[in-house]
């Protein structure tokens, strides 16, 4: 059986995906572009803030499923160029603590609605 979890504090969907679907033991939260769900727009034009809001929107989505960023064991990363892996890296950086989620990163040629970044999470929800 699967549930899935939505909240105002994340950008909505834009198409036929949930934010996040819990499965079995783990949630899987949809890719997340930097999308400030107040305003709708971008939360900035560099890579470091696109970062930062990707990010929020993941932890904001966790939140609503009862997790935090600990609970998060896999990430994979899609960047507009890899040249900006580093600044991401960094802010990244500032997300996790402890042991860090196993993660994939890709340059690839575009991301919807011509974002820096989108960035997806897999957390485990079971016992801790």
């Amino acid at each position: 059986m699967k549930k899935a979890y939505s909240t105002e504090k994340a950008p909505a969907a834009i198409g036929p995906y949930s934010q996040a679907v819990k499965a079995g033991d783990f949630v899987y939260v949809s890719g997340q572009i930097p999308i400030d769900p107040a305003t709708g727009s971008f939360a900035g034009e560099d890579i470091t803030s696109q970062t930062r809001q990707s990010l929020t929107n993941i932890k904001n989505i966790l939140a609503e499923a009862g997790l935090t960023m600990d609970d998060v064991v896999k990430t994979t990363v899609l960047l507009k160029n890899m040249n900006d892996f580093s600044r991401m890296n960094e802010e990244y950086a500032k997300f996790f603590t402890g042991v860090c989620p196993a993660r994939a990163a890709f340059e690839v040629a575009a991301i919807p609605r011509a974002a820096l970044v989108e960035i997806e999470a897999v957390a485990y929800c079971g016992e801790k």
